[in-house]
């Protein structure tokens, strides 16, 4: 009865949202904030409900959200499918035959990629900057001794550079960034590190790039067994979905580790994928 007589309303209505901004600040994810601080003050000024102000702010969101699903995409033309992960070389040599050997290829390659590229991911996602894009850039073609697996990498990654550039119209700084780096000629254009760019300007936070990066290198092993006839369409998406709690395990492993951590736990498919170039006939670039 005192709260009812003291306060009206609209204080009890603003201590509420107040408490709620409160809560979302502490447990929140940041992505969360702008759409909060936003209801706050509209409310306060009287020029609108939370609702609307929610609304407002997932409406400007959506642009953004409809272009990080086109950067996942299986259609965005970044050349990934051109490359097997050396599982073609491994197939030649007998090292995977069964689908029990492909699942156990698959998450050696997962492992090889989270212990060694996350940590550059991470890194270039927390600072989309081309100083940081070149000094992880030339750092990493250093760590990679496979010329197959280098090659395949700067292709991979001018590619989508390229594409990047031209689709996402509405960073123009992608375009310039890529216009400086070709005149230079001081940048490699490896996938890893070009890939945490363009997520870390999309908007993406740190974590979901470095799972956006495992589900997209899963996805192209995936593709690469299909067209290697070691497993149909149907049942590479069963081993897909099979595998996703282990890439999730492995993603969370690795996940936000500096870049002097990287490292390689595979060697053996380095070295397999090596050969790739010593096949008489093959399908694919790596």
């Amino acid at each position: 009865m005192i709260l009812g007589t003291c306060l009206s309303f609209q204080d009890v209505l603003d201590s509420i949202i107040l408490s709620i901004f409160a809560i979302t600040v502490k447990f929140g994810k940041d992505s969360d904030w702008p759409c909060i601080r936003m209801s706050l003050w509209l409310n306060m000024e009287g020029l609108g409900d939370v609702n609307d102000a929610n609304a407002r702010c997932l409406s400007a969101r959506f642009p953004q959200l409809w272009s990080q699903w086109q950067l996942l995409d299986s259609i965005l033309p970044t050349g990934g499918f051109a490359h097997s992960f050396g599982l073609e070389a491994a197939m030649q040599a007998h090292l995977v035959t069964t689908t029990d050997d492909l699942e156990t290829y698959v998450i050696h390659v997962l492992e090889n990629a989270g212990s060694l590229l996350l940590p550059f991911i991470c890194a270039i996602t927390a600072s989309p900057d081309a100083q940081t894009w070149r000094r992880l850039d030339r750092l990493l073609n250093a760590m990679l001794t496979n010329e197959v697996s280098r090659k395949a990498s700067t292709a991979q990654g001018s590619a989508l550079m390229r594409v990047a550039a031209s689709v996402f119209s509405e960073i123009p700084c992608l375009k310039t960034m890529r216009g400086e780096a070709l005149s230079s000629g001081e940048f490699y254009f490896h996938h890893a590190p070009v890939f945490g760019l363009v997520c870390g300007l999309l908007g993406f936070d740190a974590e979901t790039t470095q799972r956006a990066y495992m589900f997209v290198t899963m996805r192209d092993i995936m593709s690469a067994a299909t067209r290697l006839n070691l497993v149909g369409p149907l049942g590479a998406a069963v081993l897909q979905h099979q595998v996703a709690s282990v890439a999730e395990s492995l993603s969370t492993k690795w996940m936000n580790r500096g870049v002097d951590e990287a490292c390689q736990t595979c060697p053996l498919l380095d070295t397999v994928q090596g050969c790739h170039n010593y096949l008489f006939s093959r399908l694919f670039c790596s």
